[in-house]
């Protein structure tokens, strides 16, 4: 792995001495937010990691290597150029191969931090089943991924332009336990409810903790989901988000974009349908669950 591998020193460092440390991705950095609010992001979530005394490790492929661990420059880097293409477990060795960048999804980051042994990933919602994917089959493959790789991932729930109980019903049929953090209802993104419950409800960083380790202890394969709401003072009115999210999704419908342009394509008409508050909301859960993860990876080692 050594040749395809490269793990910053200090996130090394600190995975052998058993501290924690919470990977974070670079698809919200290349297609996420727009230059430069992409990388302040990126700059928060790493600060506020460390604020909760976790090691961040933004993770990314450049030049053929999948680096664990982004300096600051490269994170620049993705910063900037935002065609650098989306990379999913199906992409690593491609690129790998033919020494180019690849941000990467939920799925990638997932199975890039599984290679280097961290097990706690923060980002601001998973992909899901599409709303029409009976017709489509577009369905994310962040949910195989928590099926099969074992890191836990904290989000904000599901992207509210997905059909969430449908995504509910494939992680349960997958085998992936989901928790709510603080809540017995599983959040909605922009929202902090979505009327569909979860498995568990978890009231601390330590009850969760000590669930992600008796999984492990069990070696029961797979992930865990870990969803916390976005604070209450950032959430959006349902009917407003889910209105702009319905219009949205019949412009691409319109435009018939379909596959790995239609995320980033409904999330830049939410931007410019609600003047910006659905960017604002999403820094501000995606900060949130940064430092929560922080929080659980940190009672995890504790464990």
């Amino acid at each position: 792995m050594n040749e395809y591998l490269d793990i910053d020193p200090e996130v090394r460092q600190a995975l052998e001495a058993g501290k924690p440390v919470v990977a974070l991705e670079t698809t919200i950095i290349s297609h996420g937010f727009a230059y430069p609010e992409n990388l302040d992001c990126a700059g928060t979530c790493e600060r506020v990691i460390r604020e909760e005394g976790a090691v961040p490790a933004t993770i990314g492929i450049a030049g053929g290597k999948i680096k664990i661990g982004l300096s600051g420059g490269e994170i620049a880097y993705f910063a900037e150029h935002r065609d650098i293409p989306k990379c999913s477990r199906r992409d690593i060795a491609a690129i790998c191969a033919r020494k180019e960048y690849g941000a990467c999804t939920v799925a990638a980051t997932m199975a890039c931090a599984a290679m280097a042994g961290i097990r706690f990933f923060a980002t601001g919602g998973i992909g899901g089943v599409h709303r029409g994917a009976q017709q489509s089959f577009d369905i994310s493959a962040d949910l195989e991924e928590l099926a099969r790789t074992d890191v836990a991932v904290i989000c904000a729930g599901a992207k509210s332009i997905l059909d969430i109980p449908l995504t509910l019903e494939y992680l349960e049929t997958a085998g992936v336990a989901v928790l709510g953090f603080g809540t017995g209802e599983f959040p909605a993104f922009y929202t902090r409810r979505s009327g569909c419950g979860v498995d568990y409800r978890v009231e601390s960083a330590e009850e969760a903790a000590r669930i992600v380790k008796t999984k492990t202890a069990l070696g029961i394969p797979g992930g865990i989901l870990i969803a916390v709401p976005i604070p209450q003072k950032d959430e959006l009115n349902p009917v407003f988000i889910n209105d702009n999210i319905e219009r949205a999704l019949n412009e691409a419908d319109r435009q018939e974009i379909r596959g790995k342009a239609l995320t980033p394509f409904l999330l830049a008409e939410l931007h410019k349908t609600t003047g910006g508050k659905s960017v604002a909301a999403n820094k501000a859960l995606v900060f949130n669950n940064s430092r929560t993860a922080a929080q659980i990876a940190g009672a995890y080692r504790k464990l």
